[in-house]
This record gives C-alpha cells, sequence and structure tokens, in this order.
C-alpha cells in the first residue's frame, strides 16, 4: 500500500520508499532520495526558485531507463505551479510557449523528489526569458584527464573572470566535471553565451593542450572541455544540490575555491548525498551569492 504523507497542507503519495536505486552506494534507498532532498530543501529551492525546471528521471536507478522531458509530467498535482515559457527559451518562437513546472516550495519538492529526478534549470528565471542572471561554464573532462585537470582551468577562469569585475564561484557537476558560475545583471542569453565563448577560445589559447572550446570529441582526450553552450537561453544546467543519475549519490555540491586548489586526485571532489547536511553546517549555501542580487557583475563593455 502506498504511503500518504502530509507536506505543507499537500497530501503526497509517496512509493516504493524501500526501493534500491544506488546499489553501489550501499543499497541507497528511495526513502534516502526523499530524506536526502528534504534535508538539504532551503539550499535547493532558493536555487530553483522561479526557474522553470526540466527533469531528468530515473525511476529504477542510474542502471535503468533513463528520460529527460521538460513539460509538466502526467499526472502532476493541480496545486503543483508552472509557468509559461518560450518553447525553445529564447524570444524568437513565434509566440509558441510550453508550461513547465516550477519547484517552489518544499510540498512541490517532495512530489518531485518522488518521480526519482534530477533537476536542470536554465540561468534565467520564469519572469524574463532568455535573460540570463548567471553565467555558466562546464568544464568536462576527457579521459584521461579528470576533475583534477577541471579544476587547473577553473583556476585560470576565476582570474581572467575576475579580471573583469566579476564575481566566480564553483560547484562539482556530480558527475565527471566541475561548474564555474558567475552572478549577473539580467542579460540577453545571447550576448552572455557570446562572452563565454570569448574566453573559452581565450582559454583553449592560453592553456594549450589543456582547455578546449570545441566539442569535438576526436580532440577531446586528455583535455577539458570549455563548455560555454549552456549559456543558450534553450539550454539547461544541472542546480545546485542535485543528486545525479551515476553509480553513487552523488551531488552536484557548492566548493570552496581552496578546495578547488587543493585538488590533487579524482576522488578529492565527490560528495555523495550524505555529505551535504555536514557541509551545510559548515560553510552555509556556498552559492549563496548567485541569488544576492548584491553580488551580480556586468559584462564588459562591448559584451552587454
Amino acid at each position: 500500500m502506498t504511503p500518504i504523507t502530509e507536506v505543507e497542507g499537500r497530501r503526497l503519495a509517496l512509493s516504493n520508499l524501500d526501493k534500491v536505486l544506488y546499489p553501489a552506494g550501499g543499497g541507497f534507498t528511495k526513502g534516502e532520495v526523499l530524506h536526502y532532498y528534504a534535508t538539504c530543501a532551503g539550499s535547493l529551492l532558493a536555487h530553483l526558485y522561479n526557474r522553470p525546471i526540466s527533469f531528468l528521471r530515473f525511476p529504477d536507478g542510474p542502471d535503468g531507463q533513463q528520460f529527460f522531458a521538460k513539460n509538466v509530467p502526467p499526472g502532476t498535482p493541480a496545486w503543483v505551479r508552472t509557468a509559461e515559457v518560450p518553447r525553445s527559451g529564447g524570444s524568437e518562437t513565434g509566440g509558441r510557449t510550453a508550461k513547465q513546472v516550477l519547484v517552489q516550495d518544499m510540498a512541490t519538492l517532495m512530489w518531485a523528489a518522488n518521480l526519482v529526478t534530477e533537476f536542470h534549470t536554465p540561468q534565467w528565471q520564469a519572469d524574463a526569458p532568455a535573460r540570463a542572471d548567471r553565467l555558466v561554464f562546464d568544464l568536462d573532462p576527457g579521459a584521461p584527464a579528470t576533475i583534477v585537470e577541471c579544476c587547473e582551468v577553473a583556476l585560470w577562469l576565476r582570474e581572467r573572470l575576475t579580471a573583469d569585475g566579476l564575481h566566480v564561484y564553483a560547484k562539482t557537476s556530480g558527475s565527471k566535471g566541475l561548474h564555474v558560475l558567475v552572478p549577473l545583471e539580467p542579460t540577453p542569453s545571447e550576448k552572455v553565451t557570446a562572452y563565454a565563448k570569448a574566453l573559452a577560445v581565450e582559454a583553449e589559447r592560453e592553456l594549450p593542450g589543456l582547455a578546449l572550446h570545441r566539442m569535438t570529441r576526436s580532440l577531446r582526450p586528455g583535455k577539458v572541455f570549455v563548455d560555454y553552450s549552456q549559456n543558450a537561453a534553450a539550454k539547461t544546467t544541472a542546480a545546485p544540490y542535485t543528486l545525479r543519475a551515476r553509480p553513487q549519490p552523488t551531488v552536484s555540491a557548492p566548493v570552496t575555491w581552496d578546495e578547488v586548489e587543493g585538488c590533487g586526485e579524482q576522488g578529492d571532489l565527490v560528495f555523495l548525498a550524505t555529505d551535504i547536511a555536514p557541509r551545510l553546517r559548515e560553510y552555509g549555501d556556498l552559492l549563496g551569492p548567485l541569488i544576492n542580487l548584491n553580488r551580480a557583475g556586468r559584462l564588459p563593455r562591448g559584451h552587454r
């Protein structure tokens, strides 16, 4: 029998709580997934707030079927808030829109977590489509490169972005790489993408043999792909604190720059669900400045 629980006055049916989703993670169950999302809800919800959610669902665990969806899932409760956004994420859509979920509160978070999902968001908010309030670089290592090499590139990007007067933050992707993030005053996504591409090209030039701005697979072994494309209005990035569909219950976790500088082995920046509550107690939300308008920067002239 499916247990019914009440969250903030909403009745939720939470199913298969004993189902093991991460066999390689010590038998991490669906119930533990829900517990994880509940314990980090304060920080996670702040980063999901007012952003249309895309779901990567893996209801049978990371070894089972996975499917990515932006549309509102079938059976979504009527009380779950949604937003009408341009179908492609941009403004040139001929007026066509799509409806996406907004995860604004604990009840909606628990409903979505019960679907077994990663949370992905665009770099813009629902009431300002295609106007990015953050910039992101997704640093993706090509074997035998690892997150160690990603950290080298991240430190170069930090210095370069700081020289342009921007504040720079980092988190693990929860997979193989690292995300570098910058809070911005709302700026057209195409301009943010152009600026990010220019820096990715510069990184490839300044870090020969290490950084790569092109997606070409044959060029990637041993290098770090500096993916600037997730700044495009139609693209999304794994949200801070989301679990990932990996063999273990890894999390896209904010990290300090001291941790980035000290990364010497592939396992140094791997964080599991059980690591996040202690980190929040020790550091607070390291990405809090991303949602603090006082830290938002402006792109250099010529890119605004």
